[in-house]
């Protein structure tokens, strides 16, 4: 059974995306959470079994295995990178987003490793970001 953690869900919607170990991204709906769960908090890592649906992957039987970590703002902010280092990663960052930009305008998505890849980073990159909010 595929592990991962939640990436977002939105409970007034009723679904969100968790992220798999393998770097997949699965629709999630409030239908498969388990029973008396509302909501998914992001970071949670759940369990869940998958299947093809019409968009793709979905999750099925979704199980938690350990909440979302708390974390205190104070906390979050001393474990941001520096500002100097986040901007090294940022120049990097478009350069790969460049890349993929010149072969979408061909007509290619980029390869499924690197696309796992460029969403692991834009996820890490949101996460520094937000870790002074």
């Amino acid at each position: 059974m595929p592990t991962g953690k939640v990436r977002f869900y939105d409970e007034e919607k009723g679904f969100g995306f968790l992220s798999s170990d393998e770097g997949e991204d699965v629709y999630v709906h409030a239908s498969v959470l388990p029973s008396g769960v509302k909501s998914l908090s992001r970071g949670a890592r759940v369990e869940f079994d998958i299947a093809q649906g019409r968009r793709g992957d979905q999750a099925l039987h979704v199980r938690l295995l350990e909440p979302a970590p708390s974390v205190s703002k104070s906390m979050a902010i001393r474990d941001r990178k520096p500002a100097e280092e986040m901007a090294v990663v940022i120049e990097d960052l478009i350069k790969v987003l460049d890349d993929s930009s010149n072969s979408l305008r061909r007509g290619h998505y980029p390869d499924k490793r690197l696309s796992g890849a460029l969403a692991k980073s834009l996820r890490a990159v949101a996460d520094q970001f937000e870790a002074g909010v």
